[in-house]
């Protein structure tokens, strides 16, 4: 899960535009960093640390040369050190690779070059690559060849960019199973993981699929397979602006991704048309199971509420890791929806073409162009731009706006159909309360553990609003169902916990207020959020977040995760830790 890009100018340093680039990818990792540029011979700087950091003690721009790779690090395989961070070299230093994956075989990779006395400087798995390619070239291969025979002995993934000085003019890229696109600018040839990366740059990319292969020069771009048969792609071009990629005048990008929501919402909203032709084409099924990982998953366990609920049909979740082990009750009358928001997410994609090989396929993907797009039958877009935070926000909204709409045209409810155009507004004044949620933030920011509790549809709201918890401020929160507190978690309600109590209008209302009573004579301290008119909720609550009344619970869960956010945002800056970039986690999950 690293980030990776590579650039041939004319006119134009390299390093410079490669640190800005790198810059935008440091959500996909930031433990080490490095750069490599290439004039007379392969200069490069690197080190472990956030690239503000690195940049500082090495000054990464001053590398001369008009083309080069750079890599930021999300450690899969040896410590965040300085040996250990990309580009990695060959034996002479004039092969220099940068690489996104898990090469799953290279300890007897290692061993075989070892023998064959090739000198290893790091732990990492991607440093078998150059000496690989090394290899070939000194039997005679040129570095393009080389480079498809050392993918050959490869096992795993990997999105790579190799230079070598044997042919200083050339960069190559190579995909499988790990993002990697293309872009074409004026005279400007691109390599990246992610499109953010060279949006300051060029709009118009090509997308590589599994097992191919890009070869940049000073004259454009080749794509071919792994035969070295030429492939002639189409260029798309990305409606994100550069922006969008961009904190305007925001602390961090996670809040400016918050505030974002409304209009996330309703961009999605507008895609009713293209949703219901997709619709149109869809044969009867007997059941629907959605895939998804993490916050994509309680997006999910809404979508089954609202698919048996409005559609009546069966429906399960399943996380993308567990999926092999279902697999075998898949048929032609199964539904398979897939969430991701790049689209590119490994277990998300082998169980994707798991489900094609027996099952219709639907990808909900906010990254145009994306593995998933292309692999799904049926594809639709959540329109929620580009999402730098780590912590998914108005991704994880834009995917539930997706998912009502879908059960919505499915199931043919022109009245819940106008109702999802009122969710913007009702979402912009959930963000009115932030001076309210910035203070319970500061009231709450040492606690220890957090427990969120809701049932129904605010039962996923609870998970979720607990995984941001966990993700960003590293404080332990756990999501229940507020029915199963008295099978086990009560036992752990004591003196000024934090329980936070999702309690909406509707059907289980009472119930869960019933659950507050019960965490409340524990000793809890209670947040609830709920309608202005719940004076029973209000008067049994430590703080509370009111929300209109007209806010069944049906819609809950797009407005009432809005304060859920924000407080673990706040709760994240009061700590002292940088929301958008939490330690150990990475934003697109390219690994399995």
């Amino acid at each position: 899960m690293c980030g990776i890009v590579a650039c041939i100018l004319n006119d134009k340093e390299a390093a410079p535009v490669l640190l800005g680039c790198v810059r935008r990818l440091e959500y996909r990792g930031y433990d080490s960093v490095g750069i490599a540029t290439s004039s007379s011979e392969i200069k490069i700087k690197k080190d472990k640390g956030k690239i503000g950091e690195v940049q500082k003690m090495l000054d990464l721009t001053d590398l001369p040369g008009k083309m080069g790779i750079a890599h930021v690090r999300w450690a899969t395989h040896g410590l965040p050190t300085k040996e250990n961070a990309h580009p990695h070299t060959d034996c002479k230093k004039r092969i220099a690779v940068v690489h996104n994956g898990i090469i799953e075989n290279y300890r007897e990779l290692k061993d075989e070059l070892q023998e064959e006395g090739h000198d290893f400087k790091s732990e990492t798995d991607t440093e078998v690559i150059p000496h690989l390619i090394e290899r070939y070239m000194d039997n005679g291969a040129d570095l393009e060849e080389a480079t498809r025979l050392a993918t050959e002995d490869i096992k795993g993934s990997y999105a790579i960019a190799v230079m070598s000085m044997d042919e200083p003019d050339k960069i190559i890229g190579v995909r499988k199973e790990s993002p990697l696109i293309v872009g074409t600018g004026d005279g400007e040839y691109f390599i990246a993981s992610d499109a953010p990366a060279i949006l300051q740059h060029t709009n118009r990319v090509i997308y590589l699929n599994d097992n191919e292969m890009v070869i940049l020069n000073r004259n454009g771009i080749t794509v071919k397979d792994m035969d070295g048969v030429v492939i002639e792609k189409e260029i798309d071009t990305i409606d994100w602006t550069p922006d969008m990629a961009e904190k305007g005048g925001y602390d961090h990008f996670m809040l400016k991704e918050i505030h974002e929501e409304p209009d996330a919402v309703k961009k999605t909203i507008m895609e009713v048309s293209d949703i219901k032709k997709v619709v149109e084409k869809f044969p009867k099924f007997n059941r629907i199971c959605f895939v998804a990982c993490g916050t994509s998953y309680h997006a999910s366990m809404i979508g089954k509420y609202l698919f048996e609920g409005i559609v009546g049909i069966p429906t399960d979740v399943i996380l993308a890791s567990e999926f092999e082990f279902s697999a075998g009750a898949l048929d032609e009358k199964t539904l398979v929806i897939f969430i991701s928001q790049s689209g590119e997410t490994a277990d998300t994609l082998k169980a994707l073409r798991t489900a094609n090989e027996k099952a219709e396929t639907l990808a909900i993907v906010n990254v145009l162009g994306s593995t998933a797009t292309r692999e799904a039958d049926h594809v639709l877009y959540t329109r929620a731009g580009p999402e730098i935070g780590v912590a998914a926000t108005k991704t994880y909204v834009s995917q539930l706006t997706c998912i009502y709409l879908l059960a919505i045209c499915m199931g043919q409810n022109e009245k819940l159909l106008e109702e999802i155009h009122k969710i913007p507004e009702y979402m912009k004044n959930a963000l009115e309360k932030e001076d309210q949620i910035k203070d319970i933030a500061k009231k709450y920011k040492d606690a220890k553990d957090f427990f969120f509790i809701g049932r129904g549809f605010s039962y996923p709201t609870a998970m979720e609003g607990a995984l941001k918890l966990k993700e960003i401020t590293y404080i332990h929160g756990e999501g229940y169902a507020a029915g199963e507190l008295k099978h086990g978690p009560l036992a752990l309600i004591e003196d000024n916990v934090p329980v936070v109590a999702v309690v909406p209008p509707g059907e289980s209302h009472d119930r869960t207020l019933g659950n507050v009573q019960e965490v409340k004579a524990r000793g809890a301290s209670v947040i609830a959020l709920g309608s202005c008119n719940d004076a029973v909720l209000r008067s049994e609550s430590n703080d509370i977040i009111e929300f209109e009344d007209e806010i069944r619970d049906l819609w809950s869960p797009l407005p009432y995760v809005v304060p859920l956010q924000l407080l673990s945002y706040y709760m994240s800056v009061e700590r002292g830790i940088d929301p958008d970039k939490p330690k150990n986690l990475a934003k697109c999950v390219t690994v399995e």
